[in-house]
């Protein structure tokens, strides 16, 4: 792995344990929608950061957080309950800022956020390509990181902005980092998403139910082009997209939380049935040497049970962190095929953004 800016500060290899005492204050932009709130509901327990400025759309701001509709099964978190939902305005706020905003506002808004000197760490799409801008996610591309100085120095930000993947690619990225020994090369995924990836309130009931939606827009390429980007190789201030073909077909699927995925890949070098889940079972990134609170100890589980994983057995395991594997076998027209699953509004969205956040903490990139 190139050396990344989390070695730099911390030694590679090294738990990181941030002293104890005060924590880290942050906030949340778009938190009455599903991703901030599941981002508040993790915030909620956790051992560094604490939520402590919330903002929303003018229709919700001025009110109290608790006053308006949840949507997680878990009770609204105590902490925010009292808390006053503010308006969006850049320079207010902690310096950590959480960004659940949709797409058809979060560009704008981040931006203005980074050059007021926040650090934000976005789920939205908009900056996912910039050139500039990291594609993080904390087991795969810690050195991406690295980007940081060029974006602030070339966007003349005072601040930053992180983004994390689309949810789908999240879990396809660590597969193959876990494969990048074998040398995937070409890739054919067919992903099967759940009705919670489409946001509240999603999917009208009538195309939803007992029907499989053979189209979701924008997903597909956000699959074949940012798993290049994330498993590329950081040199010179720039990022060199990994050389392998990704071809993906996106459906939704009557599944409330949980994306499967089935994968065929073609592999440059040979690989046994064994070493293969060896590869999978073994992975693990900084995040685990490190001993970020939100990564799981590991972070891919292989299932040897033929009808597994499946959403409703297995998308809440390690706290909704773990990408899980299964029905490894030979594929008769390219190398091998399996079966991915991951928690999409967790692992997907706001686990991954708590995650990069932990990593930006560990690297001393947050005061």
């Amino acid at each position: 792995m190139p050396t990344s800016s989390i070695e730099n500060k911390t030694g590679h290899g090294n738990r990181f344990d941030r002293p104890e005492g005060r924590q880290i204050e942050v906030g949340i932009l778009g938190a009455t929608g599903m991703v901030g709130q599941q981002m508040l509901a993790r915030l909620e327990r956790h051992r560094w950061f604490r939520a402590t400025w919330l903002a929303a759309s003018v229709r919700s701001a001025g009110r109290r957080y608790g006053d308006l509709p949840w949507r997680l099964s878990s009770p609204t978190p105590e902490k925010a309950i009292s808390l006053t939902v503010e308006t969006i305005k850049p320079g207010s706020g902690p310096q950590l800022i959480f960004s659940g905003l949709d797409s058809s506002v979060a560009g704008e808004v981040e931006t203005e956020f980074a050059a007021a000197g926040h650090v934000v760490v976005s789920n939205s799409r908009n900056h996912r390509m910039d050139p500039l801008v990291p594609l993080l996610i904390s087991e795969v591309n810690p050195s991406h990181l690295g980007l940081l100085p060029f974006q602030q120095q070339r966007k003349r930000w005072s601040g930053a902005i992180v983004t994390n993947p689309n949810c789908s690619t999240v879990f396809l990225a660590m597969a193959l980092a876990a494969l990048r020994q074998f040398d995937p090369r070409r890739l054919l995924v067919t992903t099967l998403q759940a009705l919670s990836g489409a946001g509240y309130p999603g999917v009208a009931s009538l195309d939803a139910t007992a029907n499989v939606i053979p189209y979701i827009e924008g997903e597909e390429e956000k699959i074949e082009t940012e798993s290049r980007k994330i498993l590329g190789r950081f040199e010179n201030g720039a990022i060199q997209p990994y050389a392998a073909d990704i071809s993906a077909t996106a459906t939704r699927v009557p599944v409330i939380d949980g994306h499967m995925e089935t994968v065929s890949v073609e592999l440059g070098k040979q690989a046994s049935h064994e070493e293969i889940i060896h590869a999978f079972r073994s992975f693990s990134g900084e995040a685990q040497e490190l001993g970020l609170p939100s990564a799981p100890p590991q972070p891919i589980e292989y299932h040897e049970s033929p009808n597994r994983p499946q959403p409703r057995l297995d998308a809440e395991w390690g706290d909704g962190m773990v990408v899980h594997v299964g029905r490894l076998r030979p594929c008769p027209v390219l190398s091998y095929k399996f079966v991915l699953l991951g928690h999409n509004t967790i692992r997907g969205a706001a686990g991954a953004a708590v995650l990069n956040a932990e990593l930006l903490t560990a690297a001393g990139l947050i005061d």
